[in-house]
């Protein structure tokens, strides 16, 4: 298995998501080591966020093959999700507007006890509030989120950090159990220059400890690995040929049956196996998300 302790080797070949509207993304090759910092640039609704999505384990690939930290999908779906994180994706993982700064950090750290070995301990003991701030410490000096910067400190709610300060809140909170593997989307969604910049290097500086990271976004550094993904554009429709004689009027044909609605690796977990129907754009991918619950 080709990891680190930290990162995630991360190789596709021709991997593509195919849905009821055609495909979102297609023929996709990356071949990157642990610690890589890979950069996915597109237009929108050329299926970056379900690229972001498949390689985390949260999206089936239909086409071609794929391996994350040794583990292949779409086989080992389940085990990629647990070594994997999401940040910063509307419609799947969202921060709460009216939730604080610490409360999202401690309420994230708490989830995280129990691959520490600390779900035994009691939460108001002194072991267990000893790692709780030491995880929610290193995540803040992570993303360089210096809560003295706050307007009210961790006190602050969410609906008023700045959008780069919301960003880093988000990074935060996913790398706070340790992933192997970061997606991070819409990295420069509505920053200035200076802001973007702050943006690619704090994910170039999580990339050099050693985490593997997947963002989507524009400006990336000189030294990520860029991916780039397209609609493909569907097939011209063959014209019908014209008779020489007028052809007597033809009641119009039932349209086909509409495919069941798109189904998520959590949904699938819970109920019988399905042919998975992932949808085409960013956005209908995260819809389909927030239907079942935060991811």
């Amino acid at each position: 298995m080709n990891t680190t302790r930290q990162g995630a080797a991360v190789d596709a070949r021709g991997i593509g998501v195919e849905g009821p509207r055609g495909w979102a993304f297609q023929g996709i090759d990356i071949s990157a080591q642990p610690g890589t910092l890979i950069a996915v640039e597109g237009s929108s609704g050329s299926g970056r966020t379900c690229l972001l999505l498949a390689l985390t384990g949260r999206m089936r690939i239909t086409e071609g093959t794929a391996t994350v930290a040794g583990l292949p999908l779409p086989q080992r779906m389940g085990t990629v999700r647990s070594r994997t994180a999401i940040a910063h994706v509307p419609g799947v993982v969202d921060l709460e507007p009216a939730l604080t700064v610490g409360e999202h950090l401690r309420e994230q750290a708490l989830l995280g006890h129990r691959f520490q070995g600390l779900g035994a301990s009691l939460p108001w003991g002194k072991r267990h509030k000893e790692a709780t701030r030491a995880r929610v410490d290193a995540a803040l000096a992570a993303v360089r989120l210096d809560p003295a910067t706050l307007p009210k400190g961790l006190r602050t709610a969410v609906r008023d950090l700045e959008r780069i300060e919301a960003l880093r809140l988000s990074v935060a909170l996913g790398i706070m159990h340790g992933p192997q593997l970061l997606a991070v989307d819409d990295v420069d969604l509505k920053l200035s220059e200076a802001e973007r910049a702050q943006a690619w290097q704090m994910l170039r500086d999580l990339a050099l400890e050693g985490t593997t990271v997947v963002a989507a976004g524009s400006d990336a550094p000189a030294d990520a690995l860029t991916v780039r993904t397209t609609r493909a554009k569907p097939a011209a429709a063959t014209p019908a040929p014209v008779k020489d004689e007028p052809s007597s009027p033809v009641e119009d044909e039932p349209s086909a049956p509409v495919k069941d609605a798109p189904r998520t690796a959590e949904q699938d977990e819970h109920r019988a196996p399905v042919q998975d129907a992932p949808h085409t754009t960013e956005e209908e991918a995260a819809h389909a998300f927030a239907e079942t619950g935060r991811a």
